[in-house]
């Protein structure tokens, strides 16, 4: 049983190496709309993530016994940094078995901390499944991400600091994977504030809870896929949705594409880099899938920022197209000199900016003489990309634009 005093004794373990990260309203987001949206920025803690919460506050509690023999943990970044990194500081052995897929930064991030990497398995499940292999084999303490009391008290020192800061927050939106993180934040929240909503929100590449909560009984997924890599659990622990049935008043899920929207939007407008998983309360406040009241104040929980450096070029590229700011032309020309030049001088008129240009003379539907330009330009928006089109268009120009 999780208490209240458990989340609060839980705070007091962890003080010495938390950040006091910044708990902030979202001007950009609270704009026309009639509540506030509040920020609590955990992908500014220590690790980058939330996830030292739980992890230290359980590895502060193993008996010396327990610490001779050491902690192993699975985890696809974020908990895995955590125990390395708490490890670390009682200067004990860990051992993180990680997915195979998992981003090159997070692997890099536990083995910073001094951490034994172990990769196994397609999905966090797998990769659980052998970590609990080894830990039987040696002796050693699993550390569960999150179906663990420690843990998951750990997590909760998030809804006392957002509480304390803002007594009047009405709802609290918070990811969710296995469910650690929500049930820790629910059930210290409505110890606080009876009254007060949480809502979990998740990934719809990673169904599994959402499907659960819904049906009220455990559903596990054949696969996950997500760009939300921290909230990509394939299957429903019972122990956490029993939690999150009782504690959690509503499951809403995002896909990609909005969890994407999201990440570039705190990126231009609050010059914050959130991953895929941090982001999808933003996700779900942005594309109007929770219910508010006139004057409710929401916050939501931007759990981490170990965002891969490549998934990040990918979305920003993809946010750039989808926003009119860059667009891509396949531009048939006489191939003869003096071609170019002419095609270039219409971009110059039109103040639109070349990215990148290739030359193809070799596509099987061109004719003999001619050569295909593929180029990529910066834009200033769908009026402008009109504007280019036009002017195409009037010098008799054969293109077509890549979508």
């Amino acid at each position: 049983m999780i208490t209240l005093q458990a989340v609060q004794k839980a705070a007091e373990n962890i003080k010495a190496v938390i950040a006091k990260v910044p708990f902030v309203k979202s001007d950009c987001l609270s704009e026309g709309r009639e509540c506030e949206v509040w920020l609590k920025k955990e992908s500014l803690q220590n690790t980058g993530a939330f996830k030292i919460r739980g992890a230290f506050n359980r590895i502060c509690s193993l008996s010396e016994v327990e610490k001779q023999a050491g902690v192993i943990a699975a985890s696809a970044g974020n908990h895995a940094q955590g125990v390395a990194f708490s490890a670390k500081h009682f200067g004990i052995r860990a051992v993180i078995v990680m997915p195979e897929s998992t981003p090159l930064l997070k692997v890099n991030g536990v083995k910073s901390h001094g951490a034994e990497v172990v990769l196994k398995g397609n999905n966090y499940d797998e990769a659980y499944a052998h970590a609990k292999l080894v830990a039987a084999e040696n002796g050693m303490t699993f550390v569960h991400p999150f179906e663990d009391d420690d843990v998951i008290a750990g997590q909760g020192t998030i809804a006392l600091e957002i509480l304390a800061k803002e007594p009047d927050i009405d709802t609290i939106v918070v990811p969710v994977g296995g469910g650690g993180l929500i049930s820790g934040i629910a059930i210290a929240a409505k110890a606080l504030k009876p009254s007060i909503r949480i809502i979990g929100v998740s990934a719809k590449g990673a169904p599994a809870m959402y499907e659960s909560f819904q049906a009220h009984t455990t559903i596990d997924s054949t696969s996950v896929k997500t760009i939300a890599d921290g909230i990509a659990v394939r299957d429903t622990s019972p122990k956490m949705l029993g939690l999150i049935s009782e504690f959690v008043d509503e499951m809403i899920q995002v896909d990609d594409e909005e969890c994407a929207s999201a990440i570039l939007l705190l990126m231009e407008r609050h010059k914050i880099v959130v991953e895929g998983a941090g982001a999808v309360g933003v996700a779900a406040i942005m594309h109007d899938k929770i219910t508010t009241k006139k004057g409710e104040k929401i916050a939501t929980v931007l759990s981490g920022g170990n965002i891969d450096v490549n998934t990040l070029s990918l979305i920003i590229e993809k946010g750039l197209a989808k926003s009119h700011r860059k667009m891509k032309l396949v531009i048939t020309l006489i191939d003869k000199p003096g071609s170019l030049m002419e095609l270039t001088g219409i971009f110059k008129d039109t103040a639109a900016n070349i990215v990148s240009i290739d030359y193809d003379r070799t596509a099987s539907d061109l004719a003999y003489g001619d050569a295909n330009i593929i180029i990529t330009l910066e834009s200033k928006g769908k009026e402008h990309q009109e504007m280019i089109k036009e002017a195409l268009k009037a010098k008799k120009f054969k293109f077509s634009v890549v979508e």
